[in-house]
């Protein structure tokens, strides 16, 4: 059986102009544990414009439906579903990668285990915007780093979707920042998150500012989002038995001062788990989604939303993030 619904279908791999509204079949009734979610809001990530100019994991892109955030009110519910009601409002990170459809849609069929309710005072646009770039800070920061309270982190790009995310992961679990960023008023923004300083890589040298910080000890954990140029500088700025963790893949060439300081190189990459269908870690990285929530509702941190667009105005959406320069995150509104 199948539920028919609609989306932005992307027709082939290429620019922005590659989707289309088009209906699609869900498969529901689905499994058991299986929930239908009307769609309100689905976040916009870069791995969004990556997939679509240069294809998904899964497939060759034409016929796929992107987008891994979603937030939106529970339809329908499987027979053994249990934690979860219609009505309920809920998020989560799921599909996109060319093979389940992703959230730029009406409808999406999720797995109970990988929902998240929604505190009645938050917006779903700010929901929708936070799955991944949370389970992204806290794998970085408390699995990987294993930051402790204290340590010195510094953060590439503060004022971007994920930056910002991070400097708040970062603080609530002790950690003194500084960030890099482009401009005094990005400098005010990643203050008011927690940052102690902003480096304007512009105009200072960040590995001088970031020594000047420590008082010449380094920096205990380094954040990259920025790349392998980035990444190879930044190890001249970290204490020797520091950690660096790399959202960008390692360079091929190391540099010999990450050896001779005993530095640890961390990878990231958090869709790891729903490409090689890892159940066990998929489920772990709902669990996060969930303490996502839990913070939100707490104000423990904040999302910023940088630019909404309705879904059939999706090309403009990756046309805006491509542009760069982001200073929060971009949401369709379904």
């Amino acid at each position: 059986m199948s539920f028919t619904s609609e989306a932005a279908v992307m027709c082939r791999i290429g620019a922005p102009d590659v989707f289309e509204i088009q209906e699609i079949d869900l498969p529901w009734p689905g499994n058991s544990d299986e929930v239908l979610v009307r769609m309100q809001s689905a976040g916009i990530n870069p791995a969004d414009t990556f997939f679509r100019a240069l294809g998904p994991y899964i497939g060759d892109g034409q016929g796929s439906v992107l987008g891994h955030d979603g937030a939106g009110v529970v339809e329908a519910v499987g027979d053994s579903v249990s934690q979860v009601k219609v009505g309920d409002r809920v998020c989560f990170c799921n599909g996109g990668l060319g093979g389940d459809p992703g959230t730029y849609a009406r409808h999406a069929v999720v797995p109970e285990w990988l929902l998240a309710k929604v505190p009645d005072a938050i917006e779903l646009a700010s929901a929708a915007a936070l799955p991944l770039v949370f389970i992204t800070a806290w794998e970085a920061f408390s699995e990987r780093a294993q930051i402790r309270q204290g340590e010195s982190a510094l953060i590439h790009g503060g004022a971007g979707g994920t930056g910002q995310i991070a400097i708040q992961v970062a603080r609530e679990l002790g950690a003194r920042i500084a960030t890099t960023v482009s401009s005094d008023a990005k400098a005010e923004l990643v203050h008011s998150l927690g940052a102690e300083i902003a480096i304007n890589y512009l105009v200072d040298d960040f590995v001088a500012a970031a020594r000047r910080w420590t008082n010449d000890e380094g920096v205990n954990v380094a954040f990259d989002n920025a790349g392998p140029e980035v990444f190879q500088q930044t190890l001249a700025a970290m204490t020797p038995y520091g950690r660096i963790v790399t959202l960008m893949g390692t360079p091929g060439d190391i540099d010999e001062i990450a050896y001779n300081n005993n530095l640890s190189i961390h990878n990231v990459m958090m869709l790891t788990p729903m490409w090689l269908g890892l159940e066990g870690e998929r489920c772990r990285q709902g669990e996060i989604v969930r303490r996502a929530m839990d913070w939100l509702g707490a104000g423990r941190i904040k999302v910023n939303i940088g630019a909404t667009y309705p879904l059939e105005q999706v090309a403009e959406a990756h046309r805006h993030l491509e542009q760069g320069g982001m200073t929060g995150k971009i949401v369709l509104t379904v």
